[in-house]
């Protein structure tokens, strides 16, 4: 199913005809996967349970592990991620965040996909 192209935290971008640009695939699953890990469960209207919370860790004590086992059960949560073969999440600590890298099969392709992404 096609969706408006829009990377959390960035503006809908313009297609080539002028219109909004559209998204279907692995960016598409890649959107999907950053905007679950990036929300604030309570502050989607429409499912109140629903992301991550990884922007609420920061300012607190690093944790990688408290950060890679959000990660993994909300890559649990979201059908574009396949189960089998499990995920790979790497949480590196950097200057004033984390480096985030996250390997999974697209369950709508099979496609090994990379994600990457820095908490500040």
């Amino acid at each position: 199913m096609v969706d408006l192209y829009h990377m959390i935290g960035n503006d809908l971008n313009h297609g080539s005809s002028g219109d909004l640009q559209s998204v279907d695939g692995t960016i598409q699953g890649q959107q999907r996967v950053l905007r679950r890990l990036l929300t604030s469960p309570g502050t989607y209207i429409w499912q109140t349970d629903y992301g991550g919370g990884l922007p609420a860790l920061v300012g607190q004590t690093l944790d990688t592990g408290a950060i890679t086992a959000v990660i993994r059960n909300q890559l649990a949560l979201e059908a574009v991620v396949a189960s089998d073969p499990a995920p790979v999440i790497m949480v590196h600590p950097i200057a004033n965040g984390v480096f985030v890298t996250i390997s999974y099969v697209d369950a709508d392709n099979g496609a090994q996909t990379t994600l990457n992404f820095n908490l500040p």
